[in-house]
Formats: C-alpha cells, sequence, structure tokens
C-alpha cells in the first residue's frame, strides 16, 4: 500500500479492532495507521450498538482512534444516487452505502470483512 494512501474502514473491521482481533490489527498496521480513516456514519454505528453508558467512554476512546470523515453535501448526493440505483436490486444498508460514496468521493480504499455489501457499486475500490 501506498505511504500516504487512506482506507476507510467499515463498521465492522472496528468492531473486529476493538475486539482485539489480531489478525485484523496485523492488517491494519500493513495498511498504515496513519493511513486509516473512518466515516461519521461508522461512528455513528458504533455508539447506537452500545449496550450500555458503562461502554460510551470505552467506545470513544477506541474511536478517537481514528480521524473520522464527516458527511458532506457532496457524499449525500452520491449515497441519494446509490440508493436509488440499487436498494431494489441489492437492498443494501444505509450505513454501507454512507460509506461507499464517502469513499467514492474521496477516490479511496474500503476495508471490509463484508465484500458482498460493496462490490457491486461502479467505481468502489476494495481493499484486499
Amino acid at each position: 500500500m501506498a505511504e500516504n494512501t487512506i482506507v476507510i474502514l467499515d463498521t465492522n473491521i472496528i468492531i473486529e479492532l476493538y475486539k482485539g482481533n489480531s489478525n485484523i490489527r496485523h492488517i491494519c498496521e500493513k495498511i498504515g495507521e496513519h493511513n486509516l480513516y473512518i466515516s461519521e456514519i461508522s461512528v455513528a454505528e458504533f455508539y447506537f450498538g452500545a449496550l450500555n453508558k458503562k461502554e460510551i467512554p470505552f467506545i470513544k476512546k477506541h474511536l478517537d482512534k481514528f480521524p473520522w470523515i464527516p458527511i458532506n453535501e457532496e457524499i449525500s448526493g452520491i449515497f441519494t444516487k446509490f440508493m436509488i440505483e440499487y436498494s431494489l436490486s441489492h437492498k443494501p444498508f444505509i450505513g454501507d452505502m454512507l460509506i461507499a460514496a464517502t469513499a467514492i468521493y474521496y477516490d479511496v480504499h474500503v476495508y471490509t470483512l463484508n465484500i458482498k455489501d460493496f462490490r457491486f457499486i461502479k467505481g468502489i475500490k476494495l481493499y484486499s
């Protein structure tokens, strides 16, 4: 991977890092921790999955390790196009489409464990 290549982590990768998955950690180290970013939607998904109030500070501490990419108007427009194009044929998750729209907008890779959730998107770059 190029030294300054941004890779957006899908929420499932962040979860695996949170759980201490050493294989995922190794791959992230290979990419370069300074190249790892997360979408604002992943932040929201992670907090939504909190089990209780005590878990919130741990989630915050973990998420603060990564720069967050906000969803802007252009990303929102790409997301809407994806939902129009793919919602009937592929039944995509809203979070995945926002992550994909962010990656397309910035022309960067997405690292995910669920390639099937993204591979049908025209122009998407998946880290492998």
